[in-house]
């Protein structure tokens, strides 16, 4: 099943899921928020980076570290990391078994400080749980195998400073509005967030050219086309051009069937000259992803469907279909869907900025940001 616009994709989440809500319409909006963030979390697990992923994270601004912004998504260099066994229970795994069952294999926990966390409690996984925190680092961990009675987990400490952040957002105006100054002001914030974040910094010439610029320690700076200058610091092995650069990427979707990716509306016009990569999920994507796991799903993937719904719809307990929670067989289904699909799930994306750039151009660029030598960096 196709559908013309998420428009019309929204009315038909807004009565087949969300007509209980006082106002369907924008429960399903919601929930449409919540699938691109999950859409986007599990591209970048499937592309190999679940062990740099954070999730809401407070960002220094560059220069201003006294002002932090919380961030979607952040990729983090890893200090270590390590693989245990922890055996199954009815209930949940906690961080506090967790961390004991390091203590016995001997992991050094100095300076850390323990955490909470549940990774899994009745069924509901916590996506990139954090176990412990120290002043410059983060130790998590995540479900690598399961052996039926036990699983294999990963451990893995992150520095602190990422080296890439992703945000989504909905930009755009409602089916039947004039104007969207919600979704405006929303581009604003995350354009802000977006510049501020890294050492590479936009100028523009007084012909609108726009160039970069970033410091060296020493009080010097490089100042060249923006593009040029990004693509330069990504593979350099230049401690001084990398210790603060971050690489922001901003997700989009459509909200309503206002503009698309080659017809930018003023919201996107805002986050394509902000964000180092600005990548627009279409209107055809979302709608493959709702149709074939949400609303139509093949008997294999039925599960998903059940899982949304036990989320979404009326008398629900916990939600256990975001970007932090995920039901744990949900989570492996949907593992299953994009690594299968992979190639599908990739043309769903168009990019934006930098212009005839491609996606996998942006993963080459993560992948040597990933494989950097972070520990002689970030001395």
């Amino acid at each position: 099943m196709a559908y013309e616009s998420v428009d019309k994709l929204q009315r038909v989440l807004a009565d087949e899921v969300f007509n209980h809500a006082k106002d369907p319409k924008k429960a399903a909006g919601r929930a449409l928020g919540t699938l691109v963030e999950i859409i986007t979390y599990y591209l970048l697990k499937t592309w190999g980076l679940n062990n740099q992923i954070s999730i809401e994270r407070g960002l220094e601004e560059y220069g201003n570290p006294d002002i932090t912004h919380n961030v979607e998504y952040s990729l983090h260099p890893i200090i270590r990391n390590s693989i245990i066994n922890v055996g199954k229970t009815d209930k949940s795994i906690t961080a506090n078994t967790i961390l004991k069952t390091l203590e016995a294999v001997k992991f050094d926990l100095t300076g850390l400080e323990r955490k909470s966390n549940q990774l899994l409690s009745n069924g509901i996984l916590r996506n990139a749980c954090t176990i412990a925190t120290s002043e410059n680092s983060f130790l998590l961990t995540s479900i690598k195998a399961d052996h039926g009675k036990t699983f294999d987990l990963h451990i893995y400490e992150q520095s602190k400073k990422p080296y890439a952040i992703f945000e989504c957002k909905r930009v755009g105006v409602e089916e039947g509005m004039t104007k969207g100054p919600q979704t405006i002001e929303k581009a604003k914030q995350g354009a802000y967030v977006a510049r501020a974040a890294s050492s590479l910094q936009k100028i523009r010439t007084e012909k609108g050219e726009l160039h970069g610029i970033i410091y060296r320690s020493n009080g010097t700076y490089v100042i060249k086309p923006f593009v040029d200058l990004m693509e330069e610091i990504i593979y350099s092995n230049d401690k001084e051009l990398l210790r603060r650069f971050i690489l922001t990427v901003g997700v989009v979707s459509n909200h309503g069937n206002w503009f698309t990716s080659e017809n930018p509306n003023k919201e996107l016009k805002v986050l394509a000259q902000s964000y180092d990569w600005l990548v627009f999920l279409t209107d055809k994507g979302l709608s493959e992803f709702i149709d074939q796991l949400l609303l139509n799903p093949k008997k294999e993937q039925k599960l998903i469907r059940e899982t949304f719904l036990t989320s979404y719809t009326k008398g629900k307990k916990k939600n256990q279909f975001t970007k932090v929670q995920m039901n744990l067989e949900a989570d492996r289904i949907l593992l299953e869907y994009f690594s299968t699909n992979l190639k599908t799930v990739e043309s769903w994306f168009n990019i934006i900025s930098p212009k005839k750039k491609k996606l996998s151009t942006l993963k080459d660029e993560l992948k040597e940001l990933k494989n950097k030598n972070w520990k002689t960096i970030l001395k």
